[in-house]
Parts: C-alpha cells; structure tokens; sequence
C-alpha cells in the first residue's frame, strides 16, 4: 500500500495508553471510546478510500500500533474499527429497511431459550430474557431486516440477492474474519460490533455500541459531534475567570463563597444535558456555543450546586468533592444563605438570556416548575425523617423520582426551548426520557454511597436507600430485624459499610438494583423512540451510553481459540 502523503505529520489524537492488555480489545467502554476518537482522526488524515482488502486494513492497523505502541494483540479490532470508520457515512446514507442487523445465536441464554432454529438461524420467541429480543425489536421497527445466525453463509446468500445494502454485524473476532471478504468483495458498506465475552453461549455486547450503529442515519447532523469534547467545553464555563466573565465580578463574602462553590468539581451532567439538547435541536449543530446556552448551563448549575448546599445541611454531611462542605466550614447560617443567593443566581442567568420575552417566560416557567418539584420530593425525605420507618423499592423509587429527576428535566427542557427548535413536538419525550433517566443516575448512585470508599454513604446519612428497601423486602427473621433497626436510624454499634454490603449481597439486593438500573435506563430509551427528530434521539441516546459508562468485557471465545489455534490457515494467523 503506497504511503499517505502525511505519513509524518503529528496524529490528530493523542495516542491511547492501556495497561498491558490480555484480551482481543479494550477492557472498559472509556479506553474503547478513546481507541475510537484515535482512529476517527487516523482515518481523516490517512484518508483510505473503501473497500479496502484485509491486507490493506491490517498495514494500516500496523501503522496506529507504531503510533501508539499498543499491543500488537489489538491488531484485528484496530482493523475492525477503521472499516467502521471507512464506511461509517456510507452506511448512513442507506435506507434503514435496505440494511441488515445480523445477531449471534450465542447472545441467547442458552439453558432457558425455547426457540427454534431453521435454516436461516434462529426464530426468536420474544420471551424478554435475552438481548435478541430487544435489539430485533427496535431495528424491525426502524424497517430493517434481522436475522439470528452464524454470519459468513449468511451475509454471502443476502449479499447474492441485492437485497441488502449495508449490514451492522455483532459477532467475535472469528466470525467477523469470516464473513469480511464477502462484504469486500461487493463493496458493501458495513459497521461490526465485536462481542463483549466470546465462549460460544451465552455471551453479550456493548448495547450501547449496538444502538449507535443501527440508529446510524445521516438525517442525525449530530452523530459527529464529540460528546468528551463537547462536555470538557462545558467544563472550561465554570472556572472562576470564565464565571466572572458570564456573571460579572464578584461582591462580597457571600457571592464570593457562591462562586468558590459553583466552581468547584463536578461532573456537570446538567449543564452537560441543557447544551446537549440545544446542541441536537438547532439548525447548525457544529457552530460556535452562543453566550444565550452558555447563561442557561450556567444557571441549571447553580440550582443544583445550591440544592447540595441545602441538601449537606439536611442530611448532616461533613465533605464533599474532598473538602468540607460549606456549613461545616462555615456553619449553617451562611451556608443557607449561599444556597438561597445560588437559587437567585439561577433565575438571573435566565433572566439576562439574549432570547425573545416569550422565550425567557417559558424558561422561567420550566424552571420554577422543577424547583416546585424537587422541593417537594426532599420534603417528602425530611418528613420521613421525622417518623422513620421501612420503605418500599417504589416509594424509595417515588422520592428518587420527586428529587433527582426534576433538575434533569429543567436542564434538558432548557436547552431544547434556547434552541428554537419544535418544542412542542419533544416536551412529552423529553418528559418521560429525564425521570427515567434521573431514577437511573440516583439507583447508581445508592449502588455507589454504599461503598466502603464512598466519600459519604446512606448507613452514615441514614437517608431512605433503595438497597435497603430490597433487603428489608426480602429478609426474614433475624436480618429483617437488624434492617428494621436501620429504617428506624438506629443503626447496631460497630456496624460497618462493609458488613451491610455483605448482607445486601446475601439478599441479593445489590443485584436487585442493577437489574432495576437497567430498566429505568431502558425506559429512557424508550422514551426515545417515538422522536421525529433524529438528531435528538441520536445525541440523547448517546448521553445515555456517556453518563452510565460501566460496560466491563468478560473474556473471548475459549472454544474457538483451542478449537482452532493449532490449525489455523496461514493467512488467518497473519490477520490474528
């Protein structure tokens, strides 16, 4: 292959540094994202021109371990992800009822599975317990064609008929070999998604991955907009000299305690939400931020940061971010009162939007509505406070509705109204996408406070937890009578967080709760579905994947790798 005639130039992207690797691809969905953003600019200033043969993709693959000086173990899914990248518009130019979503059988849950195989591979029954279910289910609706198999004969017989103009494969590394000359030969445009775990059964993928691929449309403008980048940009708005220069010099002791306060660490996911939103609905998604979105992140920061203030006074929390919290370093009078000038703070930011008056009453009006909304669930909290006693998984999941959910609503219904796009036609979606999307972040966050590590937990806070509730739900005797104690805050001396973990995972409640986070996250992106808009159902579907990025893989395909390592062709071994 003749050399690009940039081969010296500098790389876009700062090359990915791993720990030495064991597996085929990254461990964590971050490295993987990282690996992605790698190659994207790779591909840009390579600029190879599709179909490129295997051998061609492996010297290039070649080409980014010399860059990197990654393990040469990476070389199949490095090639794997430049195809993707190659054909990535290509594929998003085709109609989704001319595309294919080809599955495994191997994602099924082999010991309860009752569905039969024919000759095109396997007829799903739709009975919920695996991934297939979802996933054909959504890419039917989308119009595609989906087929549970093994691959290669598979894509060879579509490929023949020309029924079929792009194909979004899951498989492993073997398959996918397999089956790429076919696709190579016909020119045809395809993204492949490895499996996460590879042992011939029972195995699973990144979802998220999935959904990115099968929703791939070039109606989204917004599909090529970095989010990391996007939210590091997000991130730069609340230094001090940038908060001074969007809210004016500080003013004394108070406001000066206020902006210490909103500058410091956080993840920012709301801020993140109300530009992702605004981002999606407007009509040039990649142009400069204007200071109008810049104002409204910046007031949906303030309520939150305010909501902490409050929130640490009431549960009696010392830290936060790794330093004291606010009245314990400066007692709780002047606490309250940076909290209530932080809530001020937020509506002005609103107030002084560069946006037609009509605009700026409905922002007032969302905004007001959440604050209504949250104050409502936290005092729904403190008056259990009052009259502790056991609480059920939905009326813990009621609260986490009422105080956590709200703020992400504001934040989104913000960004979408700064816009000025339909706001009408989304209000609904986006209504039922937040309070999914807040009960999910607030479920991790219980699975997180009640970490030995936690900076704070729900045992030392003795706050309403949704493990507890599943615990109490499910214990009997003696246990039931130490939880009991626990809802009444009255928790046995010398109890740790490690040992209440180790009851949790006796009753199962911890598994309990990640099964409950999955399906509020699923309903989020259920929420999604029925969006006109391919750009905000793109971009939110995509924050979903951005916030909760806890994708671990498991392991490769043992049965193949002893079945075959000893006899594989020589070529084969040069493409492993």
């Amino acid at each position: 292959m003749s050399e690009s005639p940039k081969a010296s130039a500098a790389s876009p992207v700062a090359p990915p540094h791993f720990r030495a690797p064991h597996e085929k691809i990254p461990q964590t969905r971050a490295e993987r994202e990282l690996f992605a953003q790698f190659i994207s600019g790779f591909v840009k200033e390579w600029a190879p021109v599709p179909p490129l043969p295997v051998s061609e993709l492996l010297q290039l693959a070649d080409k980014v371990i010399e860059l990197t000086q990654v393990a040469p173990l990476y070389r199949d899914y490095i090639a794997i992800l430049i195809n993707n990248e190659l054909w990535r518009e290509g594929l998003a130019a085709v109609p989704y009822e001319r595309r294919l979503l080809l599955l495994p059988k191997c994602l099924r849950r082999q010991e309860t599975c009752a569905a039969p195989l024919d000759e095109f591979g396997l007829l799903c029954q739709q009975c919920g317990g695996c991934s297939i279910h979802d996933l054909q289910s959504e890419a039917g609706r989308l119009g595609y064609a989906v087929l549970v198999a093994e691959g290669a004969g598979v894509v060879m017989q579509l490929i023949q008929t020309g029924r079929v103009d792009a194909i979004v494969g899951v498989s492993c590394l073997n398959v996918l070999e397999r089956a790429f000359p076919y696709m190579e030969s016909a020119a045809i445009p395809g993204l492949a998604i490895p499996l996460l775990q590879c042992d011939c059964a029972n195995t699973s993928v990144d979802l998220d991955w999935v959904w990115d691929a099968i929703h791939l449309t070039s109606a989204d403008q917004t599909r090529r907009l970095d989010l990391t980048a996007l939210q590091h940009e997000v991130e730069t708005w609340f230094a001090p000299a940038a908060l001074e220069q969007s809210m004016g010099a500080a003013e004394g002791h108070t406001e000066q305690l206020a902006r210490d306060w909103l500058a410091r660490a956080g993840k920012r996911w709301r801020p993140f939400l109300a530009v992702s939103a605004f981002q999606a609905l407007r009509t040039a998604p990649g142009a400069a931020l204007p200071d109008s979105i810049r104002k409204l992140a910046i007031s949906v920061e303030c309520f939150h940061k305010a909501s902490l203030i409050h929130d640490d006074i009431e549960d009696g929390d010392e830290t936060r971010y790794g330093a004291k919290t606010v009245h314990a370093q400066h007692g709780i009078p002047v606490a309250l009162n940076v909290g209530d000038y932080l809530i001020g703070e937020g509506y002005r930011m609103i107030q002084e939007c560069p946006l037609a008056p009509a605009v700026k009453d409905e922002l007032l009006r969302v905004a007001v509505a959440g604050h209504r909304r949250l104050c409502r669930g936290q005092g729904r909290e403190l008056a259990w406070a009052r009259t502790p006693a056991p609480l059920t998984p939905a009326e813990v999941l009621d609260i986490f509705r009422e105080k956590t959910a709200p703020a992400f609503e504001v934040a989104l219904r913000l960004g979408a109204l700064c816009s000025g796009g339909d706001y009408a036609a989304i209000s609904a979606a986006l209504g039922a996408y937040s309070e999914a999307l807040g009960i999910a972040y607030q479920i991790r966050d219980d699975l997180e406070d009640f970490g030995a590590a936690a900076e704070s937990n729900d045992l030392q806070g003795l706050r309403p937890s949704l493990l507890l509730a599943l615990a109490f739900e499910r214990a009997r005797g003696g246990q039931q009578t130490l939880l009991d104690a626990l809802w009444h805050r009255q928790p046995p001396a010398g109890l740790n967080a490690a040992q209440l973990q180790a009851r949790f995972a006796e009753l199962q409640a911890d598994e309990r709760a990640h099964q409950l986070l999955a399906t509020h996250k699923d309903a989020a992106i259920r929420a999604l579905r029925d969006l006109g808009n391919a750009n905000l159902k793109g971009l939110l579907r995509r924050v979903i994947g951005k916030i909760f990025n806890d994708v671990e893989i498991k392991g490769w395909c043992h049965e193949f790798e002893t079945r075959h390592a000893a006899g594989r062709a020589p070529g084969a071994a040069a493409a492993g």
